[in-house]
């Protein structure tokens, strides 16, 4: 099987032409080739096909073989291995997603994409659909007690579930302690990745993550969406927010025109191979 690793911001994934390769068993090669001493290492599989309502098909699957319905790093390489590998010649291109149909628009600096934005769509903040086993309308600065301690969280869901946690350093937080306890916590049916943030000021925040059946990454893109929903929900920052995360920097704009969520970011391709 060929294959691609790519990146966006150190959120890595191993991708595979399925308009050529045919995978079987994605869940089970997912835990394989994720594997970072047994396998090609990475926070994932993302399989990459046809699809008859947009441009391309997008199929991500979580280190431990979870499927996940949307991912915003991976959506941006995905959009770069579909232009970089020939596939369209088109600098505006849609991929459908678990989530629904995501619209991307390329930057391309000598004949290979360099960043991509991509329209994530509305945010959904009823809980119901999130979802989050919470009353009322939202879930904006609620209570939840994890690991013995409360927290406030604010709820998004970005084609995925987040819990957004405001912080006031997150650099020395143990996270490999914390973000279990919210990942299987019993207000979240279908588990949860959860952000914890720190306000820099009002156009940037500085965050970490950890995500739903991979651990603590080095970013995420659906993640970095909702926590600037939860930040200007929460009267912290203005609609166009650069994100810190560990492997580099988001550019997130929530439109008030529209309500949809804009990601600015780069993605990158580590290297070729067969496994």
């Amino acid at each position: 099987m060929k294959f691609t690793k790519m990146h966006g911001c150190g959120n890595d994934y191993v991708y595979v032409n399925c308009f050529e390769e045919k995978v079987d068993d994605p869940a089970a090669l997912s835990i394989q080739v994720s594997d970072r001493h047994f396998g090609i290492g990475s926070d994932g599989l993302i399989l990459i096909g046809p699809s008859d309502k947009a441009d391309f098909m997008m199929d991500i699957y979580n280190a431990d073989g979870s499927r996940a319905e949307m991912c915003g790093n991976g959506i941006r390489c995905a959009a770069k291995y579909f232009y970089d590998h020939g596939l369209t010649d088109k600098t505006s291109v849609s991929a459908e997603t678990l989530s629904g149909i995501k619209y991307l628009e390329l930057t391309v600096e000598n004949g290979k994409v360099s960043k991509v934005r991509v329209n994530m769509g509305e945010p959904v903040l009823a809980p119901a659909q999130i979802p989050v086993a919470a009353e009322g309308e939202t879930v904006v600065n609620s209570p939840i007690v994890a690991d013995g301690k409360e927290y406030r969280m604010t709820c998004v869901c970005m084609g995925n579930p987040h819990a957004v946690v405001f912080v006031d350093d997150v650099k020395n937080l143990k996270l490999e302690q914390i973000g279990p306890k919210f990942e299987n916590h019993p207000m979240f049916p279908k588990r949860i990745n959860t952000e914890f943030a720190e306000l820099i000021d009002s156009t940037h925040l500085r965050m970490r993550v950890w995500e739903r059946g991979s651990g603590e990454t080095l970013a995420c893109g659906t993640g970095t969406c909702a926590t600037v929903v939860a930040a200007i929900l929460n009267g912290l920052t203005q609609r166009n927010v650069t994100v810190h995360l560990l492997g580099g920097d988001l550019e997130i704009f929530w439109n008030p025109d529209d309500n949809c969520v804009y990601m600015t970011g780069p993605a990158t391709t580590v290297f070729d191979g067969e496994y």
